[in-house]
């Protein structure tokens, strides 16, 4: 029965912590596309508060997903080989998480440089990540 709430809590973590990821970089989009220097600086709170707010999420995720994988034990962890591609594409999200860190700064320090095509790209491409995420380990295929 702990397993399954382990399991629970780490989905749950997961949802909040992509549902930041998912509206962080439409922020963006919206930060790029104004000139009105009162409005970046709202932007630059909004921005910062979601991604301070997340990032609780992004470590409890991780936290329970280790347990769950401790818990099933090294035999099971060697053998599930799709788990080894959820891993892959699980690290690529949270580098990704960290690049928004990144965007983040030069938004605060007034230094972005990227269109708002490319916060729409940004916001647009992990969803595929996350959806083969899901896919795997739903499916469990491999």
């Amino acid at each position: 029965m702990t397993i399954l709430w382990i399991k629970a809590l780490h989905i749950f973590f997961m949802v909040a912590w992509m549902s930041g990821l998912f509206y962080l970089p439409r922020l963006m989009v919206y930060h790029a596309q104004t000139d009105v220097q009162a409005v970046k600086d709202q932007f630059k709170i909004m921005e910062r508060r979601l991604w301070y707010f997340i990032t609780p999420f992004a470590i409890l995720t991780l936290v329970f997903g280790v347990w769950l994988i401790s818990l099933y034990g090294k035999e099971w962890f060697v053998a599930a080989k799709w788990l080894h591609l959820k891993l892959t594409l699980v690290s690529v999200v949270y580098i990704y998480h960290f690049y928004l860190f990144k965007l983040l700064r030069t938004f605060a320090n007034d230094q972005n440089t990227h269109s708002p095509r490319f916060f729409r790209f940004l916001n647009e491409a992990p969803v595929l990540i996350v959806l083969a995420i899901i896919v795997l380990a739903s499916v469990k295929f491999l």
